[in-house]
């Protein structure tokens, strides 16, 4: 099976053994749609235009010298007419190789090469020495171009879902979801959107077979909001034998009295109340006024059978637990989360949700603040280690009703603690109170711990320093990143099983051990934000806004989910912030809109082509306002007998969501060289099965790459780069747990961004315009002395400004003539009003918010951006994008022989 393509060609260099710490050999790899007829056959997708291979690179076989291994690339930019037909020459020139970081020098001496054409004029001057040509880095396969290329191609556009295993557009693409059965791509997206038809072709390619669901996906205004069914005391209808839920996949027989399951083939007599007539297509005829027959996502009113105890969910309750340390008071922080509390409690999702307050340090003071009170009362408890809860009525309130007490406490706070010289604080006593509190009322929620330090008070949960760097680059590293258990695994139980999540905000000064502190709301569906030598001026708002948007985000509670699957392939593997007790059951205290699991499916059978691979999640819940419901969300893809079939519909941000998730899990078990050996090793075999199997016939010098994964490289060789895979005694090693951490639940649209990160020129705007500028490629290369450049990752926002950036262009931003002293101001002119749009608009998009930090040419604050400059050798170690495509080159060409 041979495809057509175009070949890009770079230059490759020759990389040498030991390349990105990276040794010569890895050893072994790591181990139904909505019908239009029912009964009819399967609406398949169109096969998309004839899939392209990018193909890089034709290197001439390097001589050996004493020290240095020289080659010469000839490169050739090339155009592949057809199959068979070979390469349409288009430009041709002799280049130098570069040296890379991977260990290997990877340079020869100058040599000459003929002029280029086009705007490569002049060839490399004839001298020794070191190489006096840059490659041409656009040359190689772009990201910024492919997501270009994909808005131009389906922006603006409606993506419907009626068509099975058809590949969305990217996530970075700005398109409008029409569900017609399949749920739309905010919800679910697959590493490939066609999954091989056998266990054998799935093990040959590697490719993992994964789909990333975030069940409470934030959807646009101008899309249909989620539909509830309510059935009444009957409750959500469902198949006898494997449980699935009514969905576009159920076929409808015998005039409509019988169903056969989508997923598990069981014929189903249909409920008298739910009987309705077949039109002469065979399709009910009240087909579309029923969400759950030709929508891929809806809702089902849950009934007493999905309560706990069979009793109706209570609104669920927020308590705010306040460290009042020493640290705490000093920096202001106390008395700012006190004034912040007053006007966001008034935003509350809802009415119902009820609140209460806790502060501690080494002991624990609980706020009696009912409606009936004039002053608040407050109640301690120092007995730690047997941690109960002192008071039941007036310590959960509703805050309008309480509005008076509730403000006089948080006025009171403040002041109360003022004088204190306490710097020890406790910690899981902390989340054990408020469990038992929930416990005590018989609801769900969430707890806003907001804590300074490391918990040193004798108490149980009590953590020692255990920050080593004479760990890193050992086998030992990965006790680093392991949470210390005992108390805190116990009690992640605990919070699961009440429907008990933790959001921790945390403002440290020193180590923390973020690894096992983070550990309890990673597992309890919650989110870890830190604020490091947190100054009230210079990080208030930033913490405040994420705050706001951690209480207003929509959220569902004490969940549950399992995905079914149709016969032939099953749901194995689960990552994201979820705990789970047996091999099916996904549980989350909480859910919210930022929040996505990643599920990895393994075959059991072989599956059809005809009738494809479905799949089903149900994720039950309580809302908000303490109803239970039932959401789900179908899935339909292709199953081919054709490794090309797969490689054309794969998705390389979903790939990379899912290589980061399970390279951040294997962390824990594996020395990171390990991880890292058998990520590009999973990627060279992934690569050669195409090569091997689905390209057109070529020299083995040229790398080719399926035109859906021809930028993979670049994700991958980023994600080698990230803090926790680099082994370096620079980086601290909570910024290190805590990206973990915040990883393993994030979406794809979430990993896209922070492994290769937007870079904006701002220097060119076209200030009447609405557009954000277009982003150009992440590497120090695009930067100009006179330019302006925006960077985020969804992390961290940089404003970097060149050292010669034209005066009139500061002024007009900074109100300042020159560099020395800037900050953002808000302006009254068009190039600042633009900028600052231009920032809230990314804000508004990111799950938190970020901090913007200036950064100016050449200062030393320079080097926190740069890092970011995915395409650019990593500052910690890590190879260049150019070099990391030799290398894997290299490997796929060991694998093939």
């Amino acid at each position: 099976m041979s495809q057509q393509g175009y070949v890009a060609t770079p230059p490759y260099s020759q990389a040498q053994p030991g390349m990105g710490g990276y040794p010569a050999g890895f050893g072994s790899a790591p181990s139904q749609p909505l019908y239009r007829q029912y009964g009819g056959p399967p609406q398949s997708f169109p096969a998309p235009p004839t899939g392209k291979d990018t193909c890089l690179w034709s290197p001439i076989p390097p001589v050996k010298s004493s020290l240095l291994e020289d080659c010469t690339a000839k490169c050739v930019l090339a155009n592949r007419i057809a199959p068979g037909i070979g390469h349409q020459s288009l430009t041709l020139w002799n280049c130098l190789c570069v040296t890379g970081q991977f260990g290997g020098q990877m340079a020869g001496p100058g040599m000459a090469g003929p002029g280029m054409a086009g705007p490569f004029q002049g060839g490399a001057a004839q001298m020794a020495g070191p190489p006096q040509k840059k490659l041409d880095p656009d040359s190689i396969p772009s990201t910024t171009q492919v997501i270009e290329d994909d808005q131009a191609k389906r922006g603006g556009q409606v993506y419907t879902t009626n068509l099975r295993g058809q590949v969305p557009p990217l996530v970075t693409t700005d398109y409008t979801v029409q569900d017609q059965g399949n749920a739309s791509p905010r919800f679910m997206r697959c590493t490939t959107y066609s999954f091989p038809c056998t266990a054998d072709l799935a093990k040959q390619c590697q490719v993992p077979l994964a789909t990333i669901i975030k069940p409470f996906a934030t959807v646009p205004k101008n899309e249909t909001p989620m539909y509830v069914v309510n059935h009444g005391e009957t409750g959500p209808i469902r198949c006898n034998r494997c449980k699935a839920y009514m969905c576009p996949y159920m076929q409808f027989t015998d005039g409509g009295r019988r169903y056969q399951c989508g997923f598990c083939n069981c014929v189903n007599e249909v409920p008298a109340f739910y009987f309705q007539h077949l039109d002469h297509m065979g399709k009910r005829v009240d087909f579309y006024e029923r969400p759950e027959l030709s929508l891929g996502s809806y809702e089902f009113a849950a009934t007493l059978d999905y309560c706990k105890n069979n009793k109706p969910a209570s609104p669920p309750a927020y308590i705010f637990m306040i460290d009042v340390s020493y640290a705490n008071i000093k920096s202001g922080l106390v008395r700012l989360v006190c004034d912040e509390l007053k006007t966001l409690l008034d935003n509350l999702p809802s009415s119902m949700v009820k609140v209460g307050f806790v502060t501690y340090n080494k002991i624990l003071h609980f706020y009696n603040v009912k409606s009936a009170l004039a002053q608040p009362q407050m109640m301690v408890v120092s007995d730690t280690a047997e941690m109960f809860v002192p008071l039941l009525d007036g310590f959960l309130v509703n805050f309008q009703e309480s509005r008076a007490v509730i403000n006089n406490l948080l006025d009171q706070i403040p002041d109360m603690f003022a004088d204190t010289n306490e710097s020890e604080t406790v910690f899981a006593p902390v989340i054990q109170a408020g469990v038992e509190a929930l416990k005590a009322a018989e609801c769900s929620g969430k707890l806003f711990i907001f804590h300074s330090s490391i918990p040193t008070a004798e108490a149980p949960g009590k953590l020692k320093n255990r920050d080593d760097k004479k760990l890193i680059n050992t086998e030992k590293e990965k006790t680093l990143f392991q949470p210390q258990k005992a108390v805190y695994e116990q009690l992640s139980k605990d919070c699961v099983s009440q429907g008990c999540s933790v959001d921790l905000f945390l403002f440290p000064s020193q180590y923390v051990d973020i690894a096992t502190m983070g550990d309890v709301a990673t597992h309890t569906g919650g989110s870890v934000f830190k604020y490091s030598n947190f100054q009230v001026e210079r990080d208030g708002q930033h913490f405040l806004s994420d705050l706001r948007k951690d209480v207003e985000k929509a959220i569902g509670f004490d969940a549950i989910m399992r995905v079914r699957t149709s016969t032939g392939f099953r749901a194995t593997d689960f990552f994201g912030a979820i705990h789970m007790n047996n091999t099916t059951d996904v549980e989350m205290a909480a859910v919210d809109c930022d929040k996505a699991v990643t599920v990895e499916f393994k075959h059991d059978d072989t599956l059809s082509e005809e009738t494809g691979a479905l799949m089903q999640c149900a994720l039950l819940y309580t809302t908000i306002s303490g109803q239970r419901r039932l959401r789900i969300h179908n899935l339909s893809l292709n199953c081919s007998a054709q490794l090309s079939e797969l490689y054309k519909s794969c998705e390389t941000d979903a790939l990379i969501n899912f290589f980061a998730k399970s390279a951040y899990r294997a962390m824990l078990n594996q020395p990171l060289k390990t991880v890292k050996e058998i990520l590009v090793n999973q990627a060279a075999h992934m690569l050669a099965c195409y090569r091997k199997n689905c390209a057109s016939p070529s020299a083995a010098s040229q790398l080719i790459l399926p035109d859906a994964m021809k930028v993979f490289p670049v994700y991958l060789n980023s994600l080698l780069k990230t803090g926790p895979l680099v082994g370096s005694a620079e980086l601290s090693t909570d910024d290190r747990a805590h990206q973990r951490l915040s990883t393993t639940a994030m979406g794809v649209e979430d990993t896209q961004l922070l492994l290769y990160p937007r870079l904006i020129p701002l220097h060119n705007m076209d200030v009447a315009s609405d557009v954000v500028p277009t982003p150009v490629r992440c590497s120090e290369e695009r930067l100009t002395d006179a330019g302006m450049f925006l960077l985020e990752n969804g992390c961290s926002l940089f404003l970097w400004l060149g050292q010669a950036c034209p005066p009139e262009v500061i002024q007009s931003i900074f109100n300042v003539p020159s560099l020395a002293h800037v900050s953002l101001p808000e302006l009254d002119n068009p190039q600042s009003q633009k900028l600052r749009s231009i920032i809230d608009s990314l804000l508004d998009q990111r799950p938190s918010s970020m901090k913007l930090m200036i950064v100016k040419q050449k200062d030393r604050s320079e080097i926190m951006f740069r890092q970011h400059l995915v395409e650019d050798k990593g500052l910690h170690g890590g190879a260049s994008y150019m070099d990391f495509l030799c290398y894997v080159h290299r490997e796929i060409r060991q694998v093939l022989t």
